[in-house]
């Protein structure tokens, strides 16, 4: 007849295998903020664009430490000025600008 050993009942055993899935889960979520583009830790320049071409679209740019953001009021703008030149779309997608003096 075989006797259970000790070692098989040791709730202890339960809590090192919890440990050891916490440890696994917590690196994976530095895993992902490092690769995150708005990293704190990060020195890069990154712009990041929320909801492109929208009325509710946002405009995050990270310069170093600073971030900046601007938001669309879902308005057309207005304003003064004259016209710089014209731009042409080519067959294969290329755009051209082609200035005016």
């Amino acid at each position: 007849m075989r006797f259970l050993d000790d070692e098989d009942n040791d709730p202890m055993l339960s809590v090192v295998n919890l440990i050891d899935l916490f440890l696994v889960i917590i690196g994976m979520l530095m895993v992902v903020i490092a690769q995150n583009p708005l990293n704190p830790f990060s020195q890069d320049k990154v712009v990041v664009i929320e909801k492109p071409g929208e009325a509710d679209m946002r405009i995050t740019i990270k310069d170093g430490q600073e971030l900046t953001r601007y938001e669309s009021s879902g308005e057309v703008g207005q304003g003064q000025g004259s016209r710089a030149g014209v731009t042409y779309r080519l067959d294969d997608g290329r755009m051209i600008y082609v200035p005016e003096d």
